[in-house]
C-alpha cells in the first residue's frame, strides 16, 4: 500500500521500489537495520577468530559485541560520519561506545571492506536465495498453466505474423525454459560465490600477519574461520582491497538475464492481449483507465516490462566499474553499488512478484484462440494438400507456385474486402488438384505437431527437478499491492 496520505509536503522523495513495487521481505533485506547487523556480524566473527586463533581477546569482551549485535545505535553512527565523514568508523566508534570494554579489540587487522565487502557479499547470497526461490515459484505456476492448456490449438507467428499452429501450453513452455535457464545462472552466481574473508588494506594480509607474529599458518586459519562463521565454504583465491568487482558484473548479468526473459513474456502476454486470447488477471473493482471505463488494461504485464527495462539498463554500471578498478581498488565503485545492486535487486523482485501472481491467474478465451486460427487454417492446410497433390503425380514446383498465387488473391479478398477466406475451395476448383480428396473439415490438432506431447516431456524433465529442489508446496506467494 502507498503511504502518499501520510505524507507531509516537505517529505523527501521516495523510492518507488520501496514504496510502490519490491517486496517487503527483499525491501528490508537490503535495508540500514539488516546491513548494519550485518556489519557487527562481521566484527563479532573476526574478534571470535582472533581469540580462537590465540590473540588476547576475552569471554567478556565477546559477550559484549554480542550482547549489542542487534541494538544499534544508527542515531549516533550517524553524527559521527557527519564529523568523521567515514561510514565504517563511524560505526565502530559508534559501537564501541555500547561495548566500552570491547573497543579497543572491534576491527582488529581489519579495513573498511572487510566489513563492507563481507556484508554486502551475505547480502547478495540472501537475495539471490530469495529470487531463485521466486523463480521457481514462478516457473510451478507457469508449468501448471502450460499442462492445463497443453493440447489447446492456437494460431503461431514468426515475424509476428501467422505461421504454423502450436498450442497454448507449448508456448508457455518457451516462456517457462527461458525463466529455467536463468534460475541455472542464478543458482551457478550462488555456487561460485565466495567469502572476501581476512584479506588486508591491499589484499597482501600484512596487517594479520603482523597480529599474528609472521604465523602464515594462522593468518590462513584466520581466514577460513571467518568464511565458515559468514556461511561460506570458500574465499576468493586472491584480492586487492575489494572482492573482485568482476563478481558484480556478473552478478548484474544475471540478473538482467531474468529481466530479459521477463519483459519477453509480458510483451507476450500485452500482445495476446490485444488479440483478445489470454488475459492477465484483473481484479473485481480494478479500473484499467481514468477516462475509458470500459478498458482492460494488461497494467502487471507493463509494469514488468517498465521494471526489467530498467534493470537491463543497469547492468552496465558494474561492467564499466569493474573495468575502471585501477591497481589494487579506486572508490568510484562505492557509490555506484550501492545504487546498483540494491535496486536490480528489488526491481527483479517486484517483476517476479507479479509475473508469478498472472500466471497463477491467466485467464484463456478459447473460442477466440479456435476463431482467430480458423481464420488461418485454410492457408496451414495447403501445404498438406501440395504433399498429396505429388504424390499423385503433380509437379512440386508448379503446385507450390498455383498455391503462391491463390495465397495472394486470397490475402487481397480477407484483407482489402473483408470476405471470409476461401482457399481450399479455390484449390478444389484448380485442375491441378483434381487428383486430392479434400477433407470435409480442418482439424486443428492435426497441425500441432508434438506441441502435448513436448508439453508433458518437458515438464517431467525439465520442472519436476525444480519442484523437487525448491520443495513444492512451498513456494512463495505475495500480494500485489499496487
Amino acid at each position: 500500500m502507498t503511504q502518499t496520505a501520510s505524507l507531509s509536503a516537505d517529505t523527501p522523495y521516495q523510492n518507488p521500489l520501496i514504496e510502490r513495487y519490491a517486496s517487503r521481505e527483499m525491501a528490508t533485506l537490503w535495508g540500514p537495520q539488516r546491513r548494519f547487523r550485518t556489519w557487527r556480524d562481521m566484527w563479532i566473527a573476526l574478534a571470535e577468530s582472533e581469540q580462537e586463533l590465540g590473540i588476547d581477546i576475552s569471554d567478556a569482551q565477546l559477550d559484549e559485541l554480542r550482547k549489542f549485535r542487534t541494538e544499534l545505535n544508527l542515531d549516533v553512527a550517524k553524527e559521527y560520519e557527519r564529523i568523521r565523514r567515514h561510514d565504517v568508523m563511524a560505526h565502530v566508534e559508534a559501537y564501541g561506545d555500547q561495548c566500552p570494554n570491547a573497543k579497543k579489540i572491534i576491527h582488529l587487522g581489519a579495513t573498511s571492506c572487510f566489513i563492507t565487502d563481507n556484508a554486502d557479499v551475505i547480502l547478495i547470497r540472501d537475495a539471490l536465495q530469495l529470487v531463485a526461490r521466486r523463480l521457481a515459484a514462478t516457473i510451478d505456476a507457469m508449468a501448471r498453466f502450460a499442462v492445463e492448456y497443453r493440447a489447446l490449438p492456437c494460431l503461431g507467428f514468426t515475424h509476428l505474423q501467422p505461421a504454423q499452429p502450436t498450442t497454448i501450453g507449448k508456448r508457455c513452455c518457451l516462456w517457462t525454459y527461458d525463466l529455467i535457464l536463468d534460475l541455472q545462472e542464478v543458482e551457478h552466481r550462488l555456487q561460485t560465490l565466495c567469502a572476501r574473508s581476512a584479506k588486508g588494506t591491499t589484499g597482501t594480509q600484512a596487517s594479520f600477519l603482523q597480529l599474528f607474529g609472521g604465523d602464515h599458518d594462522k593468518v590462513r586459519s584466520l581466514e577460513r574461520k571467518i568464511a565458515e562463521k559468514m556461511g561460506f565454504e570458500k574465499v576468493y583465491s586472491v584480492t586487492g582491497q575489494t572482492y573482485p568487482r568482476k563478481v558484480d558484473a556478473q552478478l548484474l548479468d544475471a540478473l538482467s538475464g531474468v529481466a530479459q526473459s521477463l519483459h519477453k513474456i509480458a510483451t507476450d502476454v500485452r500482445l495476446l492481449a490485444n488479440r483478445k486470447e489470454v488475459e492477465e488477471p484483473i481484479e473485481k473493482n480494478q479500473i484499467g483507465s481514468s477516462a475509458m471505463p470500459y478498458k482492460r488494461n494488461p497494467m502487471r504485464s507493463e509494469r514488468i516490462c517498465a521494471l526489467t527495462r530498467y534493470v537491463i539498463s543497469l547492468q552496465s554500471s558494474p561492467a564499466m566499474t569493474a573495468a575502471t578498478q585501477w591497481m589494487e581498488r579506486t572508490l568510484d565503485d562505492s557509490a555506484n553499488r550501492r545504487l546498483v545492486i540494491p535496486q536490480a535487486f528489488l526491481a527483479i523482485d517486484a517483476s517476479l512478484v507479479l509475473m508469478q501472481n498472472i500466471a497463477g491467474g491467466f485467464e484463456v478465451y478459447p473460442k477466440t484462440v479456435a476463431h482467430n486460427l480458423a481464420k488461418e487454417l485454410p492457408y496451414m492446410e495447403t501445404e498438406n494438400i501440395m504433399m498429396r497433390a505429388v504424390e499423385a503425380g503433380g509437379d512440386r514446383q508448379d503446385l507450390h507456385e498455383r498455391i503462391r498465387v491463390h495465397s495472394r488473391e486470397v490475402a487481397e479478398r480477407v484483407n482489402a474486402q473483408g470476405l471470409p477466406n476461401d482457399m481450399i475451395d479455390r484449390l478444389k476448383n484448380d485442375p491441378a488438384f483434381s487428383a486430392v480428396e479434400f477433407s470435409t473439415e480442418i482439424n486443428p490438432l492435426d497441425f500441432v505437431g508434438r506441441a502435448p506431447e513436448q508439453v508433458d516431456e518437458f515438464i517431467a524433465e525439465q520442472v519436476e527437478p525444480i519442484r523437487k529442489r525448491y520443495a513444492e508446496g512451498e513456494s512463495l506467494s505475495v500480494e500485489v499491492t499496487v
